[in-house]
């Protein structure tokens, strides 16, 4: 019986690793949730799973929470809150393995706390490892335990990485659909709506991660991820276009081999392989092969979208730079779903913000945090720059 923790228990990875658990109860056991700011998503999981710890986001939620609890009949629970009752939730001494799946930095003092408890992490949460991917990695590797990928690209990568030595490893090949504005002119970018932008061809995700689909900042956030997990320099990891999805990444071996995974898209699949590892469980998940009739793949375009770019030249300068990236990302994208920027205007924020950051090598998760507040302020100041001469003219 493995005993699990969630960090994000009430978002799409928290209840997807929900639905694997309740179809295989005699395999696990849910002791830990941290669910974030949803109270009505928090009271049915402690319902459900009866956890021992449940963890909300703010001290007034935890009072109301334990108040509904009470009021249910529903006790032996203990209601935390804030960044303690996150790292609560992801120590838990009775917790095997814990899924990261915040969204953001949010999830980072926890999701490396996990770590350092020595728990076996399935990661869900790239803007961990973009943003301190070389403690996190450096401390699971003092630990002796895996940093599971849960992210559908990575966990290909992992999965086809069980075909041979890391030393063999000519190139890791990162598949993505394009997004929506693959055949989208550039000089059409400035007119793009927020509606369009979030109308993703293959995956329902939360806005953000949507958002960045749209730009390829989460393509190039999984490169800088992909160098971590897999100890590879990011000259070995490419980007390939593959509007249909269908393969979710690939591996090339020193004598020209490649190999890729398929399967369905469905997030189910590389979360049930995470908490499994190293077995493989039977599944009804099953691949139609008649869907390879058609398959295309194109290198991207980045100067059409120069997010790629940008995570690019962070990955290979280091330091504060990736936690600038992912921080002035978060931000510009925020203030292009509220209306503030265009969607055009988002890599120039992102580019100024990683521009005015150091790459000095950071030695905490308290660096890196300060690093993020900095690259925010910073992104939030070229907002209202970018936007000011708009408001003038109306």
């Amino acid at each position: 019986m493995k005993r699990i923790a969630i960090l994000g228990s009430t978002g799409s990875i928290g209840r997807n690793t929900l639905s694997v658990v309740e179809s295989y109860p005699e395999r696990f056991q849910v002791v830990a949730l941290a669910a974030g700011k949803n109270l009505d998503g928090a009271f049915e999981q402690a319902r459900r799973w009866k956890p021992r710890v449940l963890s909300v986001a703010a001290e007034a939620d935890a009072d109301t929470l334990r108040k509904r609890l009470k009021q249910a009949g529903i006790s032996g629970l203990e209601v935390a809150h804030g960044t303690a009752g996150t790292v609560k939730v992801a120590t838990h001494p009775d917790a095997d393995f814990v899924v990261s799946a915040i969204v953001g930095v949010g999830g980072l003092e926890a999701t490396y706390a996990a770590v350092k408890a020595g728990k076996t992490v399935g990661i869900a949460n790239k803007e961990c490892l973009v943003a301190a991917g070389e403690l996190i990695s450096a401390e699971a590797r003092k630990q002796g335990k895996p940093l599971l990928p849960i992210d559908s690209e990575h966990n290909a990568v992992h999965q086809c990485l069980r075909g041979g030595k890391m030393n063999e490893v000519e190139r890791v090949w990162l598949t993505a659909s394009g997004g929506p504005f693959l055949n989208t002119p550039r000089s059409e970018f400035a007119s793009i709506t927020v509606e369009q932008a979030l109308n993703h061809p293959t995956w329902r995700m939360g806005k953000r991660i949507t958002i960045d689909s749209a730009t390829l900042m989460n393509k190039g956030f999984e490169v800088i991820e992909a160098c971590h997990l897999f100890h590879v320099p990011p000259a070995k990891v490419e980007v390939l276009v593959h509007p249909q999805s269908t393969i979710h990444s690939m591996v090339e071996f020193v004598d020209g081999s490649i190999l890729a995974q398929f399967s369905v898209t469905d997030m189910r699949l590389p979360i049930l392989y995470a908490l499994t590892y190293p077995e493989r469980i039977q599944s009804d998940m099953r691949f139609d092969v008649g869907n390879l009739r058609h398959l295309d793949f194109c290198p991207p375009d980045m100067d059409k979208f120069p997010c790629l770019r940008l995570a690019y030249e962070a990955a290979e300068a280091g330091g504060a730079k990736t936690v600038a990236l992912n921080a002035a990302d978060e931000v510009a994208v925020a203030a292009f779903l509220e209306g503030a920027i265009r969607f055009d205007e988002i890599p120039g924020i992102i580019e100024h913000a990683v521009v005015a950051s150091n790459s000095d090598t950071l030695q905490s998760i308290v660096e890196v945090l300060e690093a993020d507040a900095e690259a925010r302020r910073y992104a939030r100041k070229r907002i209202k720059k970018t936007a000011e001469p708009r408001a003038a003219s109306v």
